[in-house]
C-alpha cells in the first residue's frame, strides 16, 4: 500500500521532513497526528505525488507517485482547502471526481449526498467549512481508490455530522477495505477508528504504533511533593505543576493495575492521561530535548 523509507524533504533551505520511514502494506485505517508545522502536510503530499522526496523513495501500491500521470488511479488526497473551481456546484465536483477516479462509485457519491443533505446546484465556494468538508468526504469515500487521504476531516463539521461520517466512512471501509489516511489535530474523537497512529514531530514520524498500545499511555499522578518524588523517581517525567505542596505529574509510561496500587499505597491520586493530552507533552518535552 504505502512505504516511505528514510525519506527527506526541504523547501529551499528549510528542512521539512527528515529519515521518515513508514510502511504498511494491508488495508487499514490511520491516524495521522502532529503540531502545527512537525511535517504532516508534506508527508501527505509526498504520498499523493504532489511534491518529489529529495531522498528516500515514497510508493504506494509500488509506484512512484510523482509526476505519474496515473497516481490518481491509486490514491486520492482531499486536502483541507481543497481547491474546488469558484464556478463548481456539487454536481460539478462529482462529474469531474468521476473523470479521475478509476473506481469512482456514483451511486455511493449520490447516497452520501443526499445523506449529508448538500444542496446539489449551489456553488460550493458560497457553502459553509462544514459544508465544504462535508462535500470532500462524499468524493474521498466514492473514489475508492486504494489509498485515501484525508486532512483534517472533521473541520467544520458538529457533533451529529462528524458521528454520522465516523459511521459511514466504517461502512464503506467494511463494504471496500482500503487505506485511510486521516490527519487530525484532535485524536482522541478520531482513535476508535484506527487501527494504528503515526506520530509526526520535529519533522519526522517519531512514533508509528497500534492505537490500543498508544492510548495506555500517560500517567497522571496528584498529591503531596515527598510521595510523588519518591513513587517517580527514575521515570521519565513529561509535565510537572505545583499548586502549594501539591504537586501534578504525568508520566511516560503505561497506565497498569501495577501502577494503581502503587498509587494507593502511597496515597496518591492516579488517573489516565488522554492520548491527546499525552501526545501534546510528549512533543513538548522532545522540542525542549532538541533545543537543549
Amino acid at each position: 500500500m504505502i512505504e516511505m523509507n528514510n525519506v527527506h524533504f526541504s523547501y529551499g533551505e528549510t528542512k521539512a521532513l527528515q529519515n521518515v520511514t513508514i510502511n504498511e502494506k494491508e488495508p487499514i485505517i490511520i491516524g495521522l497526528w502532529g503540531r502545527n508545522g512537525a511535517g504532516k502536510t508534506t508527508l501527505m503530499k509526498l504520498l499523493a505525488g504532489l511534491e518529489k522526496p529529495e531522498s528516500g523513495t515514497v510508493l504506494v501500491n509500488g509506484i512512484a507517485p510523482y509526476n505519474y500521470s496515473g497516481s490518481m488511479r491509486h490514491v486520492a488526497y482531499m486536502h483541507e482547502n481543497h481547491p474546488f473551481s469558484e464556478l463548481w456546484n456539487v454536481s460539478d465536483a462529482l462529474r469531474f471526481a468521476s473523470y479521475f477516479y478509476q473506481n469512482w462509485d456514483g451511486e455511493l457519491a449520490n447516497e452520501l449526498v443526499d445523506l449529508f443533505e448538500l444542496p446539489r446546484h449551489k456553488k460550493i465556494r458560497k457553502f459553509s467549512k462544514g459544508m465544504q468538508t462535508l462535500t470532500k468526504i462524499v468524493i474521498g469515500l466514492a473514489s475508492k481508490t486504494p489509498v485515501t487521504i484525508m486532512d483534517e476531516p472533521t473541520n467544520g463539521l458538529d457533533a451529529d455530522m462528524r458521528k454520522l461520517f465516523y459511521e459511514v466512512l466504517l461502512e464503506t471501509y467494511e463494504d471496500h477495505p482500503r487505506m485511510f489516511l486521516l490527519s487530525t489535530h484532535h485524536i482522541d474523537e478520531l482513535k476508535p477508528l484506527c487501527e494504528k497512529i503515526a506520530i509526526v514531530d520535529q519533522k519526522t514520524v517519531i512514533r508509528y504504533e497500534e492505537t490500543e498500545m498508544l492510548t495506555v499511555q500517560g500517567i497522571l499522578l496528584t498529591g503531596e511533593r515527598a510521595a510523588i518524588e519518591e513513587l517517580t523517581a527514575g521515570y521519565n517525567i513529561l509535565e510537572e505543576r505545583t499548586l502549594g505542596n501539591v504537586v501534578n505529574v504525568m508520566l511516560d509510561d503505561s497506565f497498569s493495575e501495577t501502577w494503581a496500587e502503587r498509587a494507593k499505597a502511597a496515597h496518591v491520586n492516579i488517573e489516565k492521561a488522554s492520548l491527546q493530552d499525552y501526545l501534546v507533552s510528549l512533543t513538548k518535552n522532545q522540542k525542549k530535548e532538541v533545543q537543549q
